[in-house]
């Protein structure tokens, strides 16, 4: 059994059809946010759906009462209560990652749109396994968390233009 979740992508908008290799892209940067963040993930499942920015703005309104559009959204799974049968598989949850919004940050931050995607796939997985960024500590350990994972992937500190 693979130490990775199973992770299916699912391409809801016709703009990815210009990214060819969104879906590798994913499943590198989750199987490499698994690895470091060790997560027990071996026997889980995820979804990852690829929509535009009107379909991430009705998922931002309805589940965050904010009316625009992101870059990504988590849904942590609820975690079972106890009728499921034992052979179930874990659900970890869903991440939503929106093409132009995406597209717009990789070009206006000048990186490629590979790097910035793997960033948004790191970043909605790691929130899936429970890290936040609600306060300063824990978004300082999420950071330094995204910026190894990224470093292993070979791509540059996302956070490095960032005025302290």
């Amino acid at each position: 059994m693979s130490a990775f979740p199973a992770t299916e992508v699912l391409v809801t908008a016709e703009c990815w059809q210009t990214e060819p290799d969104a879906e590798a892209v994913i499943h590198r940067a989750i199987e490499a946010a698994a690895e470091i963040a060790d997560a027990d993930v071996a026997d889980a499942e995820l979804a990852v759906m690829l929509t535009d920015d009107t379909g991430i703005r009705t998922l931002n309104n309805n589940w965050r009462s904010i009316d625009k559009p992101t870059n990504v959204l988590s849904f942590p799974a609820l975690q079972p209560t106890g009728n499921e049968p034992a052979d179930a598989p874990r659900m970890l949850g869903d991440i939503a990652i929106a093409y132009e919004t995406t597209r717009r940050e990789a070009d206006e931050e000048q990186k490629p749109f590979d790097h910035h995607l793997s960033h948004l796939a790191v970043h909605g997985f790691l929130h899936l396994i429970g890290y936040d960024h609600e306060n300063d500590d824990d978004a300082e350990d999420m950071e330094a968390l995204e910026r190894e994972i990224l470093s292993q992937l070979g791509i540059p500190d996302p956070y490095a233009d960032r005025i302290a």
